[in-house]
């Protein structure tokens, strides 16, 4: 893993080159990030694309998702200078929290849950998440921030928004897309491998 180069024309997305496709099987995500995540100028590269949409955008902190879009979020929290949440898997959290049941892009039935005095409301919240593949986890999110008065910029609301690597054209990734403010790092030439798993 060469964590020193990067290429001389760096255009959006060119570390998405870095991720390492599935060795291991339908059980498993189709590509792991981690040499993305390791790669200091990939790194940074990822998280300036996914905040561009946004640049001026009033944004009063970021919520990354269980679990992956811990690493983003926190990253584009820290970038924007802004307060980061985590919305964790059902189980985890020792206070007083809000549920939300869900399905997730393998089909199982998940729950996941965020402390209830996080989210005041008006809180303006940008949600990360490593990929929106069906849309199941970022509308379960989206809903608990809604449930507790936050905004999740509507697109004809005040910002905020849905971020992540990729967005895939699924019937979810477009129900989020049509009605929220979006960014993430594929570019359009690569989506249609992208939503194929190539």
């Amino acid at each position: 893993m060469d964590l020193c180069h990067v290429p001389a024309a760096r255009e959006k997305g060119w570390y998405l080159a870095l991720m390492a496709p599935n060795v291991k099987g339908p059980n498993y995500a189709w590509l792991d990030p981690s040499r993305l995540y390791c790669h200091p100028q990939g790194l940074q590269d990822c998280v300036a694309d996914l905040l561009q949409p946004f640049q001026g955008d009033a944004i009063d902190m970021v919520a990354g998702i269980d679990a992956m879009g811990f690493i983003l979020g926190a990253a584009a929290a820290a970038t924007l200078r802004k307060g980061f949440l985590a919305i964790r898997k059902a189980g985890h959290l020792c206070v007083q929290t809000v549920a939300q049941p869900y399905t997730d892009y393998s089909g199982r039935e998940k729950v996941m849950e965020v402390r209830t005095d996080a989210i005041s409301p008006g809180l303006r919240i940008l949600l990360v998440d490593q990929w929106v593949e069906t849309g199941g986890t970022m509308r379960a999110a989206i809903e608990l921030v809604e449930r507790l008065g936050g905004v999740v910029a509507a697109l004809l609301c005040v910002p905020a928004g849905v971020t992540a690597i990729c967005i895939e054209d699924s019937e979810g990734g477009r129900w989020i897309q049509e009605r929220y403010k979006c960014s993430h790092c594929v570019p359009p030439r690569l989506q249609p491998r992208f939503n194929h798993h190539q």
